[in-house]
């Protein structure tokens, strides 16, 4: 039974209290006495264990994010016993926490809400796998990557990983390769290692000579002058180039050991300097020297169980980040850091990615072993990471800095002292020096939020980790109108923010059953793990809609869900179009704001969370709105104090001629009421512009009988005539107050061109929200949740497996606004 299924993380939660024994006997396929040493390597293991082999003990476990290299030279035989006996995490994290008796480090246990274990932090393991506000409990235990035996003479490699080097002053690039070894043999080892890049026309050959014992050989590659070297850039803003490298070592005349790797060249630097007319500093990256703004979300764990997330769904998760036009993701500190495949994604597809450290929200312990454990942790990682020209920032933690400065746990003001030298010691002191030591190519933060070079200013720790003046903020109300832009932070980088939705029904129908189907129903609360979620989406709901009417509970359980993600979709994309268009003024002191990365990305399982994209894989509308608000060239509407402006945000590295289309429809009419077309002006390459200001009063007037109730503005770019962005809507008033809105029948005529489908729509009356659905047939329309005031659209839709013109006209269903009244 799926662990997914209705209520199965409660029912298989003693799977997780118990202890468990992985055994095996094996066969040695070698002749054992011809080698001098023989590892048992561990690349992953779920997390507190003993392993046995031969019934002798040849090391424990407690850390899942690093690799696991025993010696059994002496205990392996041809015929071999091997036993790992896994403790129960929750009960070690609580033997941790009691063990603990200096002083408590909260927080012991999550919101009841959650239905969680606790002391997640006295463990390294993956933070959210004690459950999360998005997520269930499964505490895994077990293997859950690769096992092998190696053998060796003479020498053997433990690591290899190398960094791009860019030098400014003589502008040329260069390489620097680390590589460690294991000398087992009584005398030196010598010979040569040969660096070959052909399309760059670099080869270079060292000898080295390698004195017994655990030995680093560091080469430095100095690159060919007379060829071009093309940099990486994030998707948007150029190819993401890369070359084929191999370091050949030639050892000892028989050894030969080979290594092949992917290579790009890019810089980032991370520029926190005054800004004219504000207080504080800026916080934005440049790539390759060129300011570049941050659009994407946060990337969470894929599944509760790793084995699950294959490679077609990571590819098809990070297809679908360029596909809505993001450029980032940041890997959440609460989850675990990808496996390699995920970063080679994202360094493909021209993805950053902001990467966090696995700490989040709480305080953790800082005894020798704890930090031990974190030392290896994190040099490991690095080690393994460094290379992907993907990844341009560190992070310590999530959310730690404003935990401990808010005071989240209300912890003792005479240990406040303690938790802050823990803090410090934990994140500065071991982690960032770690990170200074192994990595000199990409910078460096204590936390996500936090001030910057103003928290380092003020001792790691700042006053107030939210200062919009500074750093980056995490930003969360469900209480404000969210349609009023006012409400949001004109900060440097917002890092978080979001809402929740629900996810479609196809993708809750496979683990629910039918009495689950209604959304006050058990199931609709077990899934919730937000305190008061549920209620805080139909609040936020109705401030502009009317809620569902319908007297079938199953419809009115569909409607609602729909309605959630209607919801979800505008908030988000209000807030993000505030950020957007923020990035080039300042204004009673705040802006210049240079990153959005809203929270989800993704689900880890089929419940209500803030992800845009469900579990599975299924595009939610706010995704959809995701491609037309990280469009690299956007109009944005909005209103204050009765004028209603429009800003260009443009992302694009040249400038263009541009003109502003403002059409004016009416609610009851397909035909515009009117039209208004600015003369050519010129879009400034990188720069958010006012483009156009009117009084709404004003601009209705012009519009026959229009009032912000029953009409609506719709406005986009074109350049020479051709459409350059995609047509953006201003909403006047409430939908629940919008005049002559009547019910559209919509209709789809569905034709099949080469490997994509045609759906070609008409309606009867102008229509918002208009959302099409194919139910469980995995794929993604080109647009959907858009406004129709025409009376025919045709649409395109991408199927990501097989499907056929029948499949799809028997799962098509569609949906606009008023057809939950």
């Amino acid at each position: 039974m799926d662990p997914y299924y209705r209520f199965n993380d409660l029912n298989y939660r003693w799977i997780s209290l118990d202890n468990w024994t992985y055994s095996k006997e094996f066969q040695i396929p070698f002749d054992i006495s011809k080698w001098q040493k023989v590892h048992l390597i561990f690349e992953s293991i779920d997390t507190v264990s003993e392993v046995l082999l031969n019934n002798v003990l040849i090391g424990k476990t407690n850390n899942m994010f690093r690799r696991y290299t025993f010696d059994i030279t002496h205990v392996v035989k041809a015929l071999n016993s091997i036993e790992v006996r896994f403790q129960s995490p929750v009960s070690y994290a609580a033997q941790q926490s009691r063990a603990h008796t200096l002083y408590q480090v909260p927080p012991n246990c999550p919101p009841s809400v959650q239905e969680g274990e606790c002391h997640v932090n006295f463990i390294r393991k993956e933070q959210c796998s004690f459950s999360w506000d998005w997520g269930p409990a499964f505490p895994t235990l077990g293997i859950w990557e690769d096992v092998r035996i190696e053998a060796y003479n003479s020498c053997h490699l433990n690591y290899f990983t190398f960094s791009p080097i860019y030098d400014n002053s003589t502008q040329d690039w260069n390489l620097e390769i680390e590589s460690s070894f294991d000398v087992v043999s009584s005398k030196p080892v010598s010979g040569q290692v040969i660096v070959e890049i052909p399309k760059l026309q670099t080869q270079q050959s060292y000898s080295v000579e390698l004195q017994p014992g655990e030995r680093i050989v560091k080469l430095f590659v100095k690159m060919n002058k007379t060829v071009t070297i093309e940099t990486w850039w994030p998707h948007g803003h150029g190819n993401q180039t890369g070359y084929n490298m191999t370091v050949l070592f030639k050892l000892n005349k028989d050894l030969e050991i080979k290594k092949s790797a992917k290579i790009y060249f890019r810089t980032v630097e991370l520029i926190q300097e005054p800004i004219k007319g504000s207080p504080g500093l800026s916080f934005y990256f440049k790539i390759n020297g060129v300011p570049i703004f941050l659009k994407g979300s946060n990337w969470i764990p894929a599944d509760s169980f790793q084995d699950r997330v294959t490679s077609d769904l990571l590819s098809l998760l990070s297809h679908s980040v360029v596909d809505a036009n993001m450029n980032t993701l940041r890997v959440w500190g609460g989850g675990i850091y990808e496996r390699d495949e995920f970063y080679e994604l994202c360094d493909e597809l021209g993805i950053m990615v902001w990467q966090d450290f696995m700490f989040a929200c709480a305080l953790y312990p800082t005894n020798r072993g704890f930090m031990s454990s974190v030392r290896t942790e994190v040099a490991y990682q690095i080690r393994r990471l460094k290379s992907h020209p993907s990844i341009i920032i560190w992070s310590g933690n999530n959310e730690n800095e404003a935990a401990l400065m808010m005071n989240w746990y209300n912890v003792d003001i005479e240990y406040m002292s303690t938790y802050v030298t823990d803090y410090v010691k934990l994140y500065v002191k071991n982690i960032r020096e770690i990170v200074l030591a192994e990595d000199k190519t990409r910078p460096f933060i204590t936390s996500s939020p936090t001030n910057g070079a103003e928290s380092v200013a003020e001792g790691w720790l700042a006053k107030n980790p939210y200062d919009k003046h500074y750093g980056d903020v995490h930003f969360y109300d469900y209480f404000s109108d969210c349609w009023d832009w006012s409400i949001f932070p004109k900060a440097r980088f917002v890092s978080e923010y979001g809402y929740q939705s629900w996810p479609s029904f196809s993708t809750l129908e496979k683990v629910s059953s039918k009495e689950d189907w209604s959304y006050n129903s058990r199931f609709a609360v077990h899934r919730q793990h937000h305190v008061s979620g549920n209620d805080e989406m139909l609040s936020q709901a109705q401030l502009h809609f009317k809620l569902p009417q319908h007297t079938d509970p199953l419809r009115l359980f569909k409607d609602t869900i729909y309605l959630t993600q209607v919801m979800q979709a505008q908030c988000v994309k209000t807030e993000t179009e505030f950020y957007r268009r923020s990035r080039s003024e300042i204004v009673l002191g705040e802006g210049h704001t240079m990153g959005a990365l809203y929270w989800q990305l993704n689900d880890i399982w089929q419940a209500p969370s803030w992800a845009s994209l469900e579990y599975g894989g299924k595009w939610k509308m706010l995704h959809y709105f995701a491609r037309h608000f990280f469009a690299p060239l956007l109009p944005v509407g909005f209103e204050n104090e009765g004028v209603f402006f429009v800003y260009g945000v443009s992302d694009l590295h040249s400038d263009c001629n541009v003109t502003l289309t403002v059409n004016v429809h009416s609610w009851s009419s397909l035909e515009p009421v009117c039209r208004h077309r600015t003369q050519h002006f010129v879009m400034t390459a990188g720069e958010a512009v006012l483009l156009y200001q009117k009084p709404v009063s004003e601009l209705l007037q012009r519009c026959g009988h229009c009032t912000p109730q029953s009409c609506v503005v719709s406005f986009y770019l074109s350049t020479d005539d051709k459409l350059s962005s995609s047509t953006n809507y201003h909403f006047l008033s409430s939908l629940k107050e919008a005049v002559g809105l009547q019910k559209a029948h919509i209709t789809a005529t569905i034709s099949q061109q080469n490997d994509t489908f045609v759906f070609d729509l008409k309606t009867s009356a102008v229509a918002p929200f208009v959302w099409l659905d194919v139910g469980s047939i995995p794929g993604r329309f080109s647009d959907n949740g858009f406004l129709m005031t025409e009376k025919t659209r045709t649409l395109l839709f991408y199927p990501w497996g097989p499907t056929s013109k029948s499949e799809l006209e028997t799962s098509f269903q569609v949906t606009s606004l008023t057809d939950i009244y």
